[in-house]
């Protein structure tokens, strides 16, 4: 989830009561009958839909939850009052879900099984890994009597066509992160190939698992089922599948130079249950040119982050040379422990000794970067041990020492842009968060990327200005010569109105017993300057987002609930009078 990255902080907005949403028609199935439904009807087969109602109408169920009525008007082809309407299409989500539950996560480990990470020097529409999982998503549209359109291989469309004229982007994206396979371990010391699902407990890991293979899923059988069902819709539906989330973002403008923007735009690559304010996304990338190293001691010869600017790795690690190898593994270790202890002792921080170099590795706890709070990030813990043993421990000083003590007088531990003396928050968007994620390392120099996510308050120009100003003078101050390049973008807000916004809140609030309020999220996503744009899932708030991370999952029950959401949305959505 975004465009360099994904993730989200849902927060409840004062003005969005359930008062405020009482003329929308609600579903009467609670999600505790929905889950008696389902327990009592898996592992049956039904033909189609009408076959399924038909034996839940006989069924207890039915006469106890008050649905015979509905179901038979249904079936008997009368005309349903709004509240009954909804209950269709939330059993409709049901039904999808025992249906074709099973093939869905089959679907999704062959979609996890192509690695559509982007490789640098080749344009994402060249690379062979994207190519390969567009034919696999070509073959499932015809297979789902569906319309498919790949878009000069930037963009992969899938259509479901309705009666009226105007059009809803449903976004998904097929790239996703990075991975460090090593890291890849779970506690037990299980370790996982992040490109293939690996099912333990209800939990399904694997890269795309969450961020955003999942997404493509849920919206194609979504599809598929209202496609088999004839369901009349007043609205067309697009599936835009996009290669460039996590990266450039050039994708989706570039769909939209040669196609109509929709009319409306959900994301399934945030949370639930609306997400209407995004914050906006920014980095500040440090370079320090090569520099021959000055002074005694050992010398830092590598430096080890994140893979991306928008993900928090779980280690970073430096590699020393020194004619005492040993001696300096002792006294990094012993300064370590102490370091450690100082700053919460939440990770670890250890050298030993490998051929005639130290390597000295600091372990955190990997995060996507818009929730930095939810890990703990070993790249600004590596810069700032680095700059506070200086001294006590004979270094050479080089251009990564200068990125060390830059970082650690700049940004610190701190993610809220204290120790810069930038931080500001927005009430319902919450605070300036910067994180020190992307460590690159060439012949020519070594780049330190902070990522930004920037709430209302301040507009990108006055923050880019204040920033300039304070590093500017650092590095004057400091004598250490560094070149800085910045990009901030606008944060999203919108304050939704109509009948749309008022179904997507009600059918996930329902179905996840959610409190129905709107919320916003620190992950941008593809939406983010798309008219009547909003993030509709598959995330839940508060708990760990686990897209860009190691170890990577989605629950089984997730998924299924994902799928039995948007299957019912899409119904809903669609056959509003007016949106």
């Amino acid at each position: 989830m975004d465009f360099s990255l994904k993730h989200l902080a849902v927060a409840t907005m004062m003005m969005a009561s359930l008062s405020a949403f009482s003329n929308a028609a609600h579903a009467a199935i609670t999600p505790q009958q929905s889950a008696v439904i389902l327990k009592t009807f898996s592992g049956t087969s039904a033909t189609d839909f009408r076959e399924f109602l038909s034996g839940l109408a006989k069924s207890d169920l039915a006469r106890t939850d008050n649905l015979e009525q509905t179901i038979n008007a249904y079936l008997d082809n009368q005309a349903l009052a709004p509240e009954q309407q909804n209950e269709i299409y939330r059993l409709l989500g049901l039904y999808t879900r025992l249906k074709y539950g099973s093939e869905a996560t089959q679907t999704l480990r062959e979609l996890v099984a192509i690695p559509t990470v982007n490789v640098d020097g080749v344009p994402t529409y060249e690379n062979p890994q994207f190519i390969k999982i567009a034919d696999k998503i070509k073959g499932l549209a015809q297979a789902f009597n569906l319309n498919f359109r790949n878009v000069d291989n930037r963009v992969y469309e899938i259509t479901l066509q309705g009666s009226g004229d105007e059009v809803v982007g449903i976004h998904a994206h097929a790239d996703v992160v990075p991975v460090t396979p090593e890291n890849w371990v779970l506690k037990d010391g299980t370790r996982l190939d992040p490109f293939k699902v690996t099912l333990i407990g209800d939990r399904m890991y694997g890269r795309g698992t969450e961020d955003d293979k999942n997404g493509i899923v849920v919206a194609m059988y979504a599809m598929k089922v209202i496609k088999e069902e004839k369901l009349p819709l007043a609205r067309n539906f697009k599936l835009l599948i996009d290669t460039t989330e996590e990266t450039s973002g050039d994708a989706i403008p570039y769909y939209f130079e040669k196609n109509p923007v929709p009319n409306y735009n959900l994301a399934l690559d945030g949370g639930y249950p609306v997400v209407i304010a995004e914050k906006g996304y920014g980095t500040v990338m440090a370079s320090f040119a090569r520099r021959n190293a000055e002074g005694q001691g050992a010398e830092i010869i590598s430096l080890t982050g994140g893979m991306a600017t928008n993900q928090i790795p779980s280690t970073s690690v430096a590699t020393l040379i020194t004619d005492k190898p040993a001696e300096l593994a002792a006294e990094l270790n012993k300064a370590g422990a102490q370091y450690a202890k100082r700053n919460g002792g939440n990770f670890e921080v250890n050298a030993k000794v490998v051929g005639k170099d130290v390597v000295l590795t600091v372990t955190g706890v990997s995060a996507h970067s818009s929730e930095p709070e939810s890990g703990v990030n070993p790249v600004a813990r590596m810069l700032d041990f680095i700059s506070s043993v200086d001294g006590q421990i004979a270094l050479k000083h080089n251009h990564i020492t200068d990125a060390a003590h830059y970082g650690a007088e700049n940004w610190g531990l701190d993610y809220e842009g204290g120790k810069l003396g930038i931080g500001f928050a927005d009430a319902f968007m919450g605070p300036l968060t910067t994180s020190l994620t992307f460590v690159g390392l060439d012949d020519k120099a070594l780049k330190l990327a902070v990522n930004l996510r920037v709430p209302k308050g301040k507009s990108p120009q006055e923050l880019k200005a204040q920033i300039a100003e304070k590093l500017d003078a650092w590095s004057k101050s400091k004598h250490v010569p560094v070149t800085f390049d910045y990009s901030i973008a606008e944060p999203m807000y919108r304050n939704p109105e109509g009948e749309w916004v008022k179904a997507l809140l009600a059918v996930a609030s329902e179905n996840l017993g959610m409190e129905h309020t709107f919320g916003t999220s620190a992950g941008a996503t593809s939406v983010h300057e798309l008219p009547n744009g909003v993030q509709f899932g598959l995330a839940m708030p508060n708990v760990k987002y686990t897209g860009h991370t190691d170890n990577e999952f989605k629950t089984v029950e997730q998924f299924m609930l994902d799928l039995q959401i948007v299957t019912e949305m899409m119904a809903r959505v669609g056959q509003l009078p007016k949106l």
